[in-house]
């Protein structure tokens, strides 16, 4: 199983938070992660949203056949995470585009082991590993920042 864990890009101040949109930043952020994600997915990739307009503005960039998941918007917790993913049992790759600080626990979750200086910042994409779903043994594959493209 690969899990990838996508932060929204950069989004707008405001209220109510659910309708907060991508800034002009973010969607340029959104739209360089897309690009390189296109290259390196498998196409049945599924691909898991937050019910938030921030978020689903990251994914549009990706593709437009995504799937709104109220478990992992804002409140979320990581068995919640988790489970939508399927994670270790699902076959392929799962996207899931979230809200900090959840994507930063799922990662420390499954991987404890953090290289200092590494965060989930906005827009940012964390891809992990699981090659036995016998074991779990997660292995984080890359950590890509927008402005790293």
């Amino acid at each position: 199983m690969e899990l990838i864990l996508w932060r929204h890009a950069e989004a707008e101040e405001g209220f109510p938070d659910a309708a907060r949109k991508l800034t002009e930043k973010g969607l340029d952020q959104a739209k360089r992660m897309s690009e390189w994600l296109k290259s390196k997915l498998p196409e049945n990739t599924l691909v898991l949203v937050s019910p938030t307009q921030r978020t689903q503005q990251t994914a549009m960039a990706l593709r437009p056949d995504f799937v709104i998941c109220d478990e992992i918007g804002p409140g979320a917790n990581v068995n919640s995470i988790l489970t939508a993913a399927n994670w270790p049992n699902a076959q392929g790759a799962v996207v899931i585009v979230g809200h900090q600080p959840v994507l930063g626990e799922v990662v420390n979750s499954l991987l404890p082991v953090i290289p200092p200086g590494l965060s989930v910042k906005k827009g940012s994409v964390w891809w992990i590993k699981c090659h036995d779903n016998n074991i779990a043994e997660p292995v984080l594959h890359a950590v890509i920042y927008p402005e790293m493209l």
